[in-house]
């Protein structure tokens, strides 16, 4: 559990420090006046100022922020956020989700070099159930329950949550489609559904994998965006930092690669959430600079700083009432 935690926090460090990242370099790019570089909240355990911006590791690592000049307050600095030209405000607000596509991209790409990527062509355990139902090496599940399969995670998913039942697995096997009843068997140490089969796995070179981390990361973009628009968000959806520690348990358990691979994941889902247009959040920064680009003028840095402050606060108790949701499930 202690390893579980460190791990989690090292992961959840990495994509908060990417995000801020971002935000930070796009600052300095467009030669705004950054006061302070902050990961975690609360007091401060490690401050150290560096030309005009304090580097700050604060106690509770949990989020971070860039903290720039005429962001959230009135000023005449010529350098502040407020005073720069929209296009360089709206980079820099884009910049921190960007970043984490970007790395979640690039993390695909890690796994994908090093150890490859999952398929849906399988290799069977032999006398599994798999193995009896007719189900042979290089196979290529096709559907499961009537559902069409897209990835070795979609095939797990629907198995695993399936323990001691029988399901309906359509395979091609060259150009033939062959339907197979199976009966799942109970995995001994998670309880959940289990036919004996692993996925074939596809190693790319050094440029392939770059491509292959780029693609997979708009693929899961595309998932994601698919999921909100038919289905909503929904709070039983929701993970935060204590379901996070159950699931990188859970990945850790199958070794590092398995870990960067969920990392990926979860830096593109908070790329993509801190696009909504949520206050705090960049979506809702980004709100506020439409309103300015079709007003002609900016909201009152206050005012917006306010809107801002309240929204973290809404934010803070939905993290607790999530935190509180996960702990009953996963513990």
């Amino acid at each position: 559990m202690g390893n579980t935690i460190i791990i989690s926090i090292i992961i959840l460090g990495a994509l908060v420090i990417a995000h801020e990242f971002g935000h930070f370099i796009m600052a300095k790019k467009s030669d705004m006046k950054v006061n302070e570089f902050a990961i975690g909240f609360g007091p401060s355990i490690f401050s150290k100022r560096i030309g005009e911006t304090v580097y700050s590791l604060k106690i509770f690592p949990l989020g971070g922020y860039v903290k720039i000049e005429g962001e959230d307050e009135k000023t005449n600095d010529p350098r502040s956020f407020a005073n720069k030209p929209l296009i360089s405000r709206m980079a820099v607000v884009l910049a921190g989700p960007l970043m984490n596509l970007l790395l979640g991209a690039l993390l695909f790409s890690v796994v994908a070099f090093f150890t490859g990527i999952t398929t849906t062509s399988v290799e069977v355990i032999p006398d599994s159930p798999a193995f009896k139902a007719g189900i042979r090496d290089g196979d290529v599940i096709y559907k499961i329950d009537g559902e069409k399969i897209s990835s070795w995670e979609n095939i797990v998913d629907i198995i695993s949550n399936r323990p001691d039942k029988e399901i309906n697995i359509e395979i091609k096997r060259g150009e033939s489609i062959i339907p197979l009843r199976v009966r799942t068997q109970i995995d001994p140490q998670t309880k959940r559904g289990i036919i004996g089969i692993k996925s074939k796995m596809i190693k790319y070179s050094f440029f392939p994998s770059l491509i292959f981390g780029f693609n997979r990361m708009f693929y899961v973009v595309k998932m994601i965006v698919i999921s909100l628009v038919t289905t909503g968000i929904r709070t039983q959806d929701l993970v935060g930092p204590v379901g996070m520690v159950h699931i990188v348990g859970e990945a850790a358990k199958f070794g590092i690669f398995n870990v960067i691979f969920l990392a990926a994941i979860i830096s593109i889902n908070l790329g993509l959430f801190n696009l909504f247009p949520i206050p705090a959040l960049d979506g809702s920064r980004i709100i506020f600079l439409l309103i300015e680009l079709v007003r002609k003028k900016p909201v009152d840095p206050e005012k917006e700083g306010m809107i801002h402050f309240i929204g973290f606060a809404i934010l803070i108790i939905l993290a607790i009432f999530i935190a509180y949701k996960d702990f009953i499930k996963f513990y």
